[in-house]
């Protein structure tokens, strides 16, 4: 069972990297950065997916502007906290 976890966890590790936060410890800039780097995750996901032939150019697009008006949306509202 602990090697099956440890498997998970180092695949877990590989599909969804987390780099260190460097900047000033508060909890706004810590919050907007861990969506910043699932916003990052997923467009290259999605760059994949319409590389490998899986989505449409227009698709990938509608995704990846969906994906930025999240974004912005969620640093307005990490701004007004």
């Amino acid at each position: 069972m602990n090697q099956y976890s440890d498997l998970l966890s180092e695949l877990s590790d590989f599909l969804y990297p987390r780099s260190p936060y460097y900047g000033q410890l508060e909890s706004e800039n810590v919050a907007f950065n861990a969506q910043l780097q699932d916003f990052s995750q997923r467009v290259n996901y999605i760059c994949g997916l319409q590389t490998g032939g899986k989505l449409s150019s227009e698709e990938a697009y509608k995704q990846i502007q969906l994906l930025w008006k999240h974004l912005k949306m969620t640093k307005k509202k990490i701004s007004l906290c």
